[in-house]
């Protein structure tokens, strides 16, 4: 293999590495750190950033932070915690359905942060093991976002079909397969969960903390709240409404013609316009303050997720770009025996990524530059979900600290965590499911 080609990996590697070890906006200000080395020290020429993918996701995350301001967020999350409470047997299946569905929605998976500690307490007085749900609920809140028509993830895969020329390859698509094909992976790896580790009342650490006082009986009803105002509901369904919308005019291209024109507008301009709107009309209808949209949580969280996108994928995108005749040249006989294989490539750039949507903007061209059909593609887009392997990740830890019965953890060897079980399972089989999906397609 090249040596320029090595160092130059090795320098990704590196500035992946230390953003992540910094977190949150770091890794994509790294990535910048990066593709700067790439540019001066190697003389790779740089490719054009991710505009489009950035504009996606810049209207979605206006249109969910003003429905946030507005108490949209918080309405949602009251649904789902009713949801979750109303078979507590059942909740190491219900809950990982709603965190998906919501997540799906809404397009991020951190909508799961309040629903952790409704799915421990309904587990625990149900005598379930908390680690069942709460490991799962939150895996599925990840697979969502793969199955989103509003994710970043989804964005990028638009982005890179409409860029390479794919005309017939849109949200449509996407959905039709990993709806279906991450669903079904939710759901099978929630029925093995079930019974994972000791029964709740057999686990010894849990039965010396009940002994020890250092947790209170299970009985007691949830601590009652205050109503939330009109505008809570409303900002969250006409939020829904525009998602709708998008969904709609993907599925249709005949609602994308402008009038008076004769062809269907691109779908990323589409989702920027319906998203601006609405977040517009939500602000205009429910009063919301301006200058309250950039605090709230899902504004910082989408902000991340954007200087992420633009650094690491840029990065990545150079990089290949750079080096494409080797790389293609060794990946090639593999994909074109093999296409399936791709989706190991997939995932573990997620596990050093920690994006969805950067791994996809950054590996996913480099699947079409190897002659992998569109249709595979999409059936392994869930194969970016591999965040969870090393177990640090902010919605893992999060779980792990709201399970206060010590169910959910991390392992004395680190991988053998809480969240290995489900992540594997529920990603291979949305990766399998979308294969046989595409196969019919």
């Amino acid at each position: 293999m090249d040596t320029k080609l090595i160092i130059e990996f090795l320098v990704v590697l590196a500035a992946i590495a230390i953003g992540a070890r910094k977190s949150g906006v770091a890794l994509g200000l790294w990535g910048g750190v990066g593709l700067f080395l790439l540019v001066v020290v190697f003389g790779v020429k740089p490719t054009s950033p991710p505009i489009d993918v950035m504009l996606i996701i810049l209207a979605v995350i206006m249109a969910a932070s003003v429905m946030e301001a507005a108490g949209g967020i918080d309405y949602l999350v009251r649904v789902a915690e009713r949801l979750i409470r109303s078979n507590p047997k059942q909740v190491t299946i219900i809950a990982p359905l709603v965190t998906w569905t919501f997540t799906f929605l809404a397009g991020t998976g951190h909508i799961v942060y309040p629903l952790l500690p409704v799915i421990h307490e309904v587990a625990r007085k149900a005598g379930i093991r908390p680690e069942r749900p709460m490991a799962i609920a939150t895996i599925a809140s990840q697979q969502g976002i793969t199955g989103s028509p509003v994710s970043a993830a989804t964005a990028a895969m638009i982005g890179l079909f409409a860029e390479h020329g794919m005309n017939g390859w849109g949200l449509a698509q996407i959905l039709m397969i990993s709806v279906p094909s991450t669903l079904i992976g939710v759901l099978f790896a929630a029925v093995l969960q079930t019974k994972v580790g000791k029964e709740l009342i057999d686990d010894p650490e849990y039965r010396a903390l009940v002994a020890s006082g250092a947790i209170e009986p299970v009985d007691g009803a949830a601590a009652a709240r205050p109503d939330l105002p009109n505008s809570a509901k409303y900002s969250a369904w006409i939020f829904l409404v525009g998602v709708a919308v998008v969904v709609l005019t993907g599925l249709f291209p005949q609602f994308r013609i402008p009038i008076g024109g004769k062809e269907a507008m691109g779908m990323p301009i589409v989702i920027e316009i319906v998203m601006m709107s609405i977040a517009a009309i939500l602000m205009i209808l429910f009063d919301v303050k301006a200058d309250l949209v950039p605090r709230t949580a899902t504004c910082r969280a989408g902000l991340v997720a954007l200087v992420g996108i633009f650094g690491l994928a840029w990065l990545g995108d150079t990089f290949i770009a750079g080096n494409k005749e080797i790389i293609v040249g060794q990946l090639s006989s593999m994909a074109t025996a093999a296409p399936w294989t791709f989706s190991f490539g997939l995932f573990f750039a997620s596990v050093l990524l920690y994006s969805q949507a950067a791994t996809a903007r950054a590996l996913m061209p480099l699947g079409v530059t190897l002659g992998i059909a569109p249709a595979a593609l999409i059936a392994m887009f869930p194969a970016v979900n591999g965040y969870f392997f090393i177990p640090t990740y902010g919605t893992l830890i999060a779980a792990i600290n709201f399970d206060r019965c010590g169910t959910t953890r991390i392992g004395r060897f680190v991988l053998n965590h809480s969240f290995m079980l489900p992540g594997l399972i529920s990603t291979a089989a949305a990766v399998a499911v979308g294969l046989l999906i595409a196969h019919l397609i």
